[in-house]
């Protein structure tokens, strides 16, 4: 009789808990969409009419963003310390109060309330940014970037949900625009929190809590420079067009219907590739995918700077949304070989803190960018980064194909990390 590969059935019996994981991440990741899709609808609209200054009107925005940011180390220690799942019930709770807050905000005119509610939405946010790492917990390497792709791909309702919900909600309570939208956000956070308490992810081993190298030492892999810095200029450049688009498409005259769908598209868009692109980093490798994504989003921004027409503001949406797509689970992909199983709380919080805390700088600038320079400006800022982006991701691929050439001749095997 042949034997049995113990190692190849441990893998599959992983899978099938993976599987099980994922599709509940994935419907998580579409209601947390939610959260930033009515955020991110509504937010520098809702400044423009309580902040005492137009150049004040998207720090509400960079307050999600800031929160984003802030919501990372902390996420990824109290994931390390009681578990993934205990970390994403604490999340949505923080969103259901995102809602409540936001809408007591608008009916009671408070600039500074609605910051806090938008900042709350923005550590919910940073929740919802394990769920791609925590989808590749315990998977084998083949299903890794499968697992993280198809939590991705969840956004697409999030994409139909969270722009039509503003739509249908925000003239509800008039005059105050929106404030019934926040309300039913905090709903939907309540749905999510139910979802997220039935992931199957039991709490880390104690050996785990002190295990692996330090951080210092990976990451300061070209491995991971190359990941992270992609990472930092995929998801803020994509984060400074999107924030500042709405409130463009309002100065150049669009309705707020034009800007929802905008939106709503962009968002699709974010997230609709994700049930491909795993395949795609599969066959083509993640550098090359992820350098793919970096010039979708310079076309993006030179879509944008062609035109103020609806269907320019649009297209620059839908097509910066599939650049995010590629460039970001392209990079997540890229951290993932970078650290070992007892490593990955701290590696994947790390990363995120650097991307969303460079969003965070980024975004308070979007504000003054778009009241002092305008639209095409915008754009222009993003070019230069894509640019450094996809020198470094170049270098750092030569210099690792180099390597394995190197060894190979030499008769002996690269390192597995």
């Amino acid at each position: 009789m042949p034997m049995l590969d113990v190692t190849s059935v441990l893998e599959i019996a992983d899978d099938a808990r993976v599987r099980a994981n994922v599709v509940r991440l994935a419907a998580a990741q579409a209601l947390t969409g939610a959260n930033s899709a009515v955020i991110f609808a509504t937010g520098s609209i809702v400044g423009a009419t309580l902040a005492p200054d137009m150049s004040l009107a998207t720090v509400p925005l960079s307050m999600y963003v800031l929160g984003l940011a802030a919501g990372t180390l902390p996420t990824g220690a109290i994931s390390r310390r009681f578990g993934r799942r205990a970390a994403f019930v604490i999340g949505t709770g923080l969103g259901t109060l995102t809602g409540l807050i936001g809408s007591y905000a608008i009916l009671h005119g408070s600039f500074a309330l609605f910051c806090v509610a938008t900042f709350l939405g923005g550590l919910y946010g940073a929740v919802a940014q394990s769920y791609r790492f925590a989808a590749a917990d315990g998977a084998s390497a083949a299903y890794r970037p499968k697992a993280v792709s198809w939590v991705m791909a969840g956004g697409v309702f999030a994409g139909v949900l969270g722009p039509q919900l503003v739509q249908w909600t925000m003239d509800v309570w008039q005059p105050y625009l929106f404030a019934f939208s926040f309300l039913v956000q905090a709903a939907v956070a309540l749905v999510a929190m139910g979802i997220v308490a039935g992931v199957d992810m039991p709490r880390p081993a104690p050996a785990d809590l002190h295990g692996g190298r330090p951080l210092l030492t990976i990451v300061t892999q070209p491995r991971f420079i190359a990941a992270a810095l992609c990472g930092v200029i995929a998801y803020p450049m994509m984060n400074l067009v999107m924030t500042s688009a709405p409130l463009a498409m309002k100065m150049c005259g669009l309705s707020v219907s034009d800007s929802n769908f905008g939106i709503q598209w962009h968002i699709v868009a974010m997230y609709g590739p994700s049930f491909f692109t795993g395949a795609l980093i599969a066959r083509f490798g993640a550098p090359k995918v992820v350098a793919a994504g970096l010039l979708l989003e310079a076309g993006a921004a030179g879509i944008g700077i062609s035109g103020i027409t609806a269907m320019h503001f649009w297209a620059t949406l839908i097509v910066l949304g599939v650049g995010w797509n590629f460039s970001f689970i392209g990079a997540s992909a890229l951290v993932l070989e970078t650290h070992r199983p007892q490593e990955r709380n701290k590696v994947q919080a790390f990363n995120d803190f650097l991307v969303f805390g460079m969003m965070a700088i980024g975004s308070f600038s979007s504000g003054q960018l778009l009241a002092n320079y305008g639209w095409p400006v915008v754009n222009m800022v993003v070019f230069p980064p894509v640019a450094l982006g996809l020198v470094v991701l170049s270098l750092v691929s030569w210099a690792r194909r180099r390597r394995a050439r190197l060894e190979a001749a030499m008769g002996e095997f690269p390192d597995a990390v």
